[in-house]
């Protein structure tokens, strides 16, 4: 592939060559989202399966059988919800130990020990024998899912040339996408086979386990971790390799220049407190709240529940979660497009709009037709499909992988892993919080749920509209300079938060570049 020239702010120019081998690594680290998007799709699909419920919860089991149950409520069960919670609440807690292990051990590492929890737990929940074990299953699973969201994006921003660093970290969400699909197909596929369906379809989480444990063994470390080890020769030979180039000394010298200040910050977790870090925190932390409050993963998570709510019978709501999952991967794939070309800032705004008029109208409809007892009609029913497809579709091109994306890229290298630590754990919190409250919330809301979620997505649009920045094209080491220091509001965050310590990073940097030359 042909190669461009980045421009360094005023600095040297870097060679930004995307390569085969960058591809290829990119690919590999991204079954990460693979087995994070697998995991997502196959709860819902498994607490809809008569069998399951009837081994581990009898009790809503029998209240789906029951013809008058009020059509909101008849999967209300905290138990229930906790089978789906669990593991983001493991996640939750672990991302901020995987950010230790990232840092000191590198990303590779990071992700073969993700896989091993993932493989882990999927073994424990295919032949679990009560609920207990189920539970222990699934927050092995989130420990799995901690680690790789930690270390998939990071790795993905870290080898990326500027030019296509959009695209190629969108690849993690893609795979999440492909993952929530290939885990629809699987519940439609075993919904039948009885009474062991619901194990095959938790037993094939491995698969994707063992893919990641597969990749981490076969890709390269990223020049940047190698850096922060002080394997200079091996982070050069590195970098080499991955922009198949002779000609990356401007590059190696501004990795070499970040991780030189970076190690100068001995707590990582404090220099975060500090006012100049407060902008890409923030960005970090609300991302995540507003990507979990559109209502995004109460769709993925309990699609076929939800379809069943709406009165489609079993294996229709399965395939209607079938099909929402292809428009999920085919909209991921066109963010792979888009993303380096319109830019982030245009992509979080038009699906606000988009995302808002669907849930808006998706209430409306259930609240004229679909009473606790009885089902809407098949034309509502199918209104409401093609809008939770229309949903799903712009928020897969916009706030699914910007979530990841944006996070990854914006915080400077001495905070990186610890600030993407709380990206990620922000992540879980409130996915864990969406899951394990969802049924509930449809229970008491009904209908109304759907204009809950459109309000979050208004404000969502009016916080991208003036607070996120746009972060096409500048090259990862150099966001403070080229966006936070530009922006309106942002920028006045950007003072010295101690003199003395500032004087001590400009002696540093003019030694840096003395001992460069």
């Amino acid at each position: 592939m042909p190669g461009v020239m980045v421009v360094n702010n005023g600095g040297p120019e870097i060679e930004g060559k995307t390569t085969i081998y960058v591809v290829i690594s990119a690919i590999m680290a991204a079954f990460g989202g693979l087995m994070f998007g697998y995991d997502n799709g196959i709860s819902g699909g498994v607490t809809s399966m008569d069998d399951f419920l009837e081994k581990f919860f009898p009790e809503v089991f029998q209240k789906k059988l029951t013809v008058q149950e009020n059509n909101y409520c008849k999967y209300a069960n905290q138990k229930l919800q906790l089978f789906t919670s669990s593991l983001y609440l493991a996640a939750l807690f672990f991302s901020f130990v995987a950010s230790w292990v990232c840092s000191k051990h590198g990303r590779r590492l990071t992700m073969r020990l993700a896989s091993i929890f993932f493989l882990a737990g999927a073994l424990l929940d295919a032949f679990a024998l009560n609920v207990e074990m189920l539970i222990i299953g699934r927050i092995l699973l989130g420990v799995g899912v901690g680690f790789a969201n930690q270390a998939v994006p990071l790795f993905l921003s870290e080898i990326a040339p500027a030019k296509i660093r959009g695209s190629l970290n969108v690849l993690f969400q893609l795979c999440v996408t492909i993952g929530i699909l290939v885990a629809n197909l699987v519940n439609y596929a075993v919904a039948d086979i009885h009474p062991h369906g619901w194990r095959i379809a938790l037993g094939i989480a491995m698969v994707p386990g063992i893919m990641l444990c597969v990749g981490s063994l076969i890709i390269t470390e990223t020049p940047t971790s190698l850096v922060e080890r002080e394997k200079f020769e091996e982070a050069r030979a590195t970098l080499r390799r991955i922009r198949d180039s002779t000609n990356v000394d401007a590059e190696f010298d501004l990795i070499v220049h970040a991780c030189e200040l970076a190690r100068q910050v001995k707590n990582p977790y404090k220099k975060l407190m500090k006012r100049s870090s407060r902008p890409p925190l923030v960005i970090a932390i609300v991302m995540q709240i507003f990507q979990q409050f559109t209502g995004i993963n109460a769709v993925m998570f309990y699609a076929p529940v939800l379809f069943q709510t709406m009165g489609f019978k079993n294996n229709g709501s399965l395939l209607s979660a079938v099909i929402t999952g292809l428009v999920n991967v085919f909209s991921t794939a066109l963010s792979v497009y888009l993303v380096d070309r319109t830019g982030r800032r245009i992509l979080l705004l038009q699906a606000a709009i988009q995302m808002f008029i669907s849930q808006g109208i998706i209430g409306i409809i259930l609240l004229v037709n679909l009473k606790p007892t009885g089902s809407i009609g098949q034309t509502d029913a199918v209104i409401v499909v093609l809008l939770v497809c229309l949903f799903v579709m712009c928020f897969a091109w916009s706030w699914g992988p910007l979530g990841w994306l944006i996070p990854s890229e914006t915080f400077p290298l001495e905070t990186r892993t610890a600030g993407f630590s709380f990206a990620v754990s922000a992540n879980m919190l409130f996915t864990f919080i969406i899951a394990q409250s969802f049924l509930s919330m449809l229970c008491k809301m009904q209908a109304g749920i759907f204009f809950f979620f459109a309000a979050w997505i208004l404000v969502a649009g009016v916080f991208a509209l003036y607070l996120v920045p746009e972060t096409k094209g500048v090259p990862v080491n150099d966001m403070v300079e080229r966006v936070w220091k530009q922006h309106w509001f942002w920028k006045s965050y950007m003072t010295d938060d101690d003199p003395d310590e500032d004087l001590k990073q400009r002696k540093l940097e003019m030694a840096a570049s003395t001992s460069r030359r």
